[in-house]
């Protein structure tokens, strides 16, 4: 439902290249021709309108020659509503995620906003030139999809929109999708090859891969065959408790459906960065998985500007073994440093030991509050939980550990892509990027009730947690 005036206002870039809506005189006096009631409403049926208009766009163009104009106009109310819904499209976009990967809605309109309504007698012939909202209009079948719904799909797979969304990190796949179309050798490759994990690590990703494809593959299967399409949707709860229970006779892994939809959806994303790397996008994009890499990446170009495709080539090698190194150090630092500080309370008094893991998991997994973790783990007040926890020593002994470990592991190789004299600056922008991951668990740690487990600090620590209580 919307205004009828979609129909005749065309949203389109001037000759500077600036948005702007133009009413189509002779697509509003055929609208209101056509439909006399619908013209002045403010919430029209599309679905309706549309069907009627296709209806007279396809009649007309098989009547002779002096009923051509019910073509046309027909056509440009139809393109006028494509146009508008065009824009819509690259707003979402930009409200998805133009604020983290650095876009708006403007970058975007050039790619898919191209119809200009100067000859539409021209969209008749095969040699022409067809914008956008043609190939929209001549590919749509009413019985398959809604024009909006069309509109949509094809801007999204829009092929130059698509490059430009790789660049700055952006892969418009959804998780279920990615997960359903990799193969479980795939995934060994990618999770070895580009991720660097453990052979423990890749063999479990694997069982819950295929424990995946066994129920939303054979589900996905039975709706096709049963008729119905569309884009692959997040499992539901009884999907997720089977693929759970067949990972649980498979690799001996208890999970609620909470634990196990968090598991495919980190795995997705693992898939995620190596098509948005392999595809030629922007390796280092900023997600749970990702650390903020842009800040090494601008440390390097500053210490050796070049056009060189060779060394422009060695930067990115760089920044994606970066990547897999700042991950990997913060996993150590969190494992060593919730190690010493167990070991050191279990020779103070084994019970408090206990009670610090169960504190770190409930806070920082739960979003429990002080207060209510005193009471499970069988404290008497919030400020004990406090005081056990030590949260900011905590996160600054990790913060020393990860810098110390991730300075070892990089700047050697650093050297191989930028002059030693430039090192400090790559150094700098090591302690800088830590900084702003401890930050951000800072900052999450701060609210008292509702609180995420979003930021990379907390998942890693919680992964962590996850995986000590499951070990034998």
């Amino acid at each position: 439902m919307g205004a009828a005036s979609r129909y005749w206002r065309l949203v389109k870039l001037d000759a500077t290249g600036r948005r702007k809506v133009e009413e189509i005189a002779s697509a509003k006096a055929f609208f209101q021709q056509q439909f006399p009631e619908l013209a002045t409403q403010v919430d029209v049926a599309d679905s309706v309108i549309q069907r009627q208009l296709l209806a007279l766009r396809r009649d007309a163009s098989k009547a002779p020659l002096e009923e051509d104009i019910n073509f046309l106009n027909a056509e440009r109310c139809l393109r006028c509503f494509i146009s508008g819904q065009i824009e819509q499209v690259c707003i979402q976009l930009e409200v998805q995620f133009g604020s983290e990967h650095g876009f708006t809605r403007h970058d975007l309109f050039p790619f898919v906003l191209d119809d200009i309504l100067d000859d539409l007698r021209a969209s008749r012939s095969p040699r022409a030139y067809k914008s956008m909202a043609i190939e929209i209009l001549q590919t749509f079948d009413p019985e398959r999809a809604s024009l909006s719904t069309w509109t949509t799909r094809l801007v999204k797979h829009h092929r130059e929109l698509n490059v430009f969304l790789l660049e700055r990190g952006v892969y418009l796949v959804s998780d279920w999708a990615i997960l359903n179309d990799t193969t479980p050798k795939q995934l060994q490759r990618i999770l070895a090859g580009f991720h660097n994990l453990t052979p423990a690590q890749i063999q479990l990703a694997c069982l819950l891969l295929e424990s995946y494809h066994a129920i939303y593959r054979r589900d996905r299967l039975k709706q096709r065959s049963s008729g119905v399409k569309g884009k692959c949707l997040p499992p539901s709860r009884e999907q997720l408790q089977q693929i759970a229970h067949l990972l649980s006779q498979t690799a001996n892994l208890t999970l609620l459906p909470e634990n196990t939809m968090s598991r495919l959806q980190d795995l997705a994303e693992r898939l995620r960065q190596y098509r948005i790397y392999a595809r030629g996008g922007f390796a280092a994009q900023e997600s749970l998985d990702r650390p903020k890499t842009r800040l090494i990446a601008e440390r390097l170009q500053a210490s050796a500007p070049t056009n060189d495709s060779e060394e422009e080539n060695e930067q990115a090698e760089f920044l994606t073994f970066y990547r897999q190194q700042f991950i990997s150090c913060l996993e150590r630092a969190i494992e060593q440093v919730t190690q010493a500080r167990f070991s050191r309370l279990q020779l103070e008094d084994p019970q408090k030991a206990r009670q610090f893991l169960s504190a770190l998991e409930l806070f920082h997994c739960q979003g429990q509050s002080m207060r209510e973790i005193a009471l499970v783990v069988g404290l008497q007040a919030q400020y004990q939980v406090s005081r056990l926890l030590k949260l900011k020593e905590f996160r600054a002994d990790i913060r020393q550990q990860m810098l110390k470990d991730l300075r070892d592991r990089t700047l050697e190789t650093a050297m191989t892509y930028t002059h030693p004299d430039r090192l400090q600056k790559v150094e700098a922008a090591l302690d800088e990027q830590i900084a702003a991951t401890i930050e951000e668990a800072e900052t999450e740690a701060s609210i008292a009730k509702n609180r995420s487990s979003s930021s990379l600090f907390a998942q890693r620590l919680c992964r962590h947690l996850e995986a000590r209580r499951n070990s034998p």
